[in-house]
C-alpha cells in the first residue's frame, strides 16, 4: 500500500498534520464556547447559530497559508454577522478571525500589507461589535475594546515570529556561507601550498638534474678522446648528484617541519644571491660560461626577495643549458629606479662543444618563474631576442635605501666577482 500525503515512508503520520488538526479543533471549540456568552453575562447551551458560525469558519481555516487574505476576509465576515445571528460578538467567536490574523502576518509577502489587512479586519470587528439596538453601556465599551484589540494582537505576535524566524534564517545563512568560505579558503590554501611545493622541487630538480645530465654528455663526448676530461667530468657528476641529494632531503625536511619540534628545522638559511658564485660555478663545472655584470648599489635584500632573486637567475641558466645552441650566458643586477632588474641571456650561437639538451620537451620553467616574481610583488618577461638568443628579464621591489654611509658598508652584490667601478658596481666572468 502506497503511503499517502499524511504519512512518512514509515506509516507514522506528519507532525505538521497533527499540529494543524489542534489548531481546528481548538478554535472550533473556542468559537462554540463563545456562543454560549449572552448580553447579560448568562451562559446557555449553544445555540445552532453557534454550531453554524464555528462549523462555517473552522471549515477555511486549513487553507490559511495558501490564502490568508481570503481566509481573513471570510473570517472577518462570519464574526461581522454573529450578532445578526443573535450571538455576543466577543474574542472567544471570533476565534477563527484570530488565527488567520496570526497566518496572515507569517504568511502575506510585505509587512505592509499584512499588517493593512489585519487592521482592516480590526476595524470591521469593531463596526459589527456595535450593539444594534439601546444604549451603550461601559460593558459594551469594554467588549467592543477587546474585540478590536484581539485581531491586533494576534497580529503583533504573528509578526514577532515571522521577524524571529527571519532572523534565523538569516543566521544560518550567514552560518552557512562562512562554512563555505572557510572550505574555499582551504581548498586556495591547499592548492597554494600544493604550487609552492611543486615550484621549490622544480626548481631543485631541474637544476641538479639538468647539471648532472651535461656532466654526463660530456663524459660520453670526451670518453674516448680525452679519458682525463672524463674523470673529471665523472667526478663533478658525483659531485652535482651529492648536492642534489643534500638540496632534496632538506627541501623535503622543511616541507614536513611543522614547528612543533617533531621535525628537525633545515640548516642553514635559504638560497639567495649570497650564494650566486657556488650556483655559476656548478654551470662553469657542467661547461657553461657565464658573464656577471651589475649596476648600481647593492642593498640588502627580503628574504622572499632575495630568494626569487636566486631561484630565477637559477632557473634561466638551467633552461640555457638544456635548450640553448650556445654555450655562453649573461647575468645582469641593476639596483637602479627603486627595484632590482635580474637579466639572463645566451648568446645564441653555434654550440662549441658536447651537444646542449636542446631536445628535451619544455617544461613548467617559464611558469614557475613567473609566480616566483608575482609572489614578490614583481614582473618577469621572457621571450627570444632580435640579435639571436633568449632574453629573460625580472623586475623585483627593493626596500627603502638607508642612509649613504650604511649604503656604502654594504658593499658590492652578494654573489659576484669582479673589479670595483667609479659609479659603485662592478662587472666580471666566471
Amino acid at each position: 500500500m502506497l503511503p499517502t500525503s499524511d504519512t512518512a515512508d514509515t506509516g507514522a503520520p506528519r507532525p505538521g498534520r497533527g499540529r494543524e488538526t489542534a489548531v481546528v479543533v481548538a478554535a472550533f471549540v473556542v468559537c462554540l464556547l463563545g456562543g454560549t456568552v449572552r448580553v447579560e453575562d448568562t451562559l446557555t447551551a449553544p445555540p445552532p447559530a453557534a454550531w453554524l458560525l464555528a462549523l462555517v469558519c473552522c471549515a477555511v481555516l486549513p487553507a490559511r497559508r495558501r490564502r490568508p487574505l481570503a481566509v481573513l476576509a471570510f473570517t472577518t465576515a462570519a464574526g461581522v454577522a454573529a450578532q445578526p445571528l443573535g450571538l455576543l460578538l466577543s474574542p472567544p467567536v471570533i476565534a477563527p478571525a484570530l488565527v488567520t490574523a496570526y497566518a496572515c502576518t507569517l504568511h502575506v509577502p510585505g509587512e505592509r500589507r499584512a499588517a493593512g489587512a489585519v487592521t482592516l479586519a480590526a476595524v470591521a470587528l469593531l463596526a459589527g461589535s456595535v450593539p444594534l439596538a439601546g444604549d451603550h453601556s461601559w460593558r459594551d465599551a469594554s467588549r467592543m475594546g477587546t474585540v478590536v484589540a484581539a485581531p491586533l494582537l494576534a497580529g503583533l505576535v504573528g509578526h514577532a515570529v515571522r521577524t524571529r524566524r527571519a532572523y534565523l534564517a538569516a543566521v544560518e545563512e550567514r552560518a552557512r556561507r562562512a562554512e563555505e568560505s572557510r572550505e574555499l579558503e582551504a581548498r586556495r590554501r591547499v592548492a597554494e601550498e600544493r604550487v609552492r611545493i611543486a615550484r621549490e622541487l622544480h626548481d631543485l630538480v631541474a637544476h641538479q638534474i639538468t647539471l648532472a645530465n651535461a656532466q654526463a654528455t660530456v663524459a660520453a663526448h670526451f670518453f674516448d678522446s680525452r679519458p682525463e676530461q672524463t674523470r673529471v667530468s665523472l667526478r663533478e657528476l658525483v659531485e652535482t648528484t651529492g648536492h642534489a641529494l643534500d638540496e632534496l632531503r632538506a627541501t623535503v625536511g622543511l616541507l614536513r617541519h611543522t614547528g612543533d619540534g617533531d621535525a628537525a628545522a633545515p640548516e642553514g638559511p635559504a638560497p639567495g644571491l649570497a650564494r650566486l658564485p657556488d650556483l655559476l660555478e656548478s654551470f662553469r663545472r657542467a661547461g657553461l660560461e657565464v658573464a656577471v655584470r651589475e649596476e648600481g648599489r647593492a642593498r640588502a635584500l627580503p628574504p622572499g626577495v632575495d630568494l626569487t632573486a636566486y631561484r630565477i637567475v637559477q632557473e634561466a641558466l638551467t633552461n640555457v643549458t638544456k635548450h640553448a645552441a650556445g654555450r655562453g650566458a649573461r647575468v645582469g643586477l641593476d639596483w637602479g629606479g627603486g627595484r632590482l632588474t635580474v637579466t639572463v641571456s645566451d648568446d645564441g650561437g653555434a654550440p662549441g662543444g658536447p651537444p646542449a639538451l636542446s631536445d628535451r620537451p619544455p617544461g613548467y620553467g617559464l611558469i614557475g618563474m613567473r609566480e616566483r616574481a608575482a609572489a614578490v610583488g614583481g614582473e618577469l618577461t621572457a621571450g627570444p631576442r632580435p640579435e639571436g638568443g633568449f632574453l629573460v628579464t625580472t623586475r623585483l621591489p627593493l626596500p627603502p635605501a638607508r642612509d649613504p654611509a650604511a649604503a656604502g658598508a654594504e658593499g658590492r652584490a652578494p654573489g659576484t666577482t669582479g673589479t670595483g667601478r667609479p659609479d659603485g658596481g662592478i662587472e666580471g666572468t666566471t
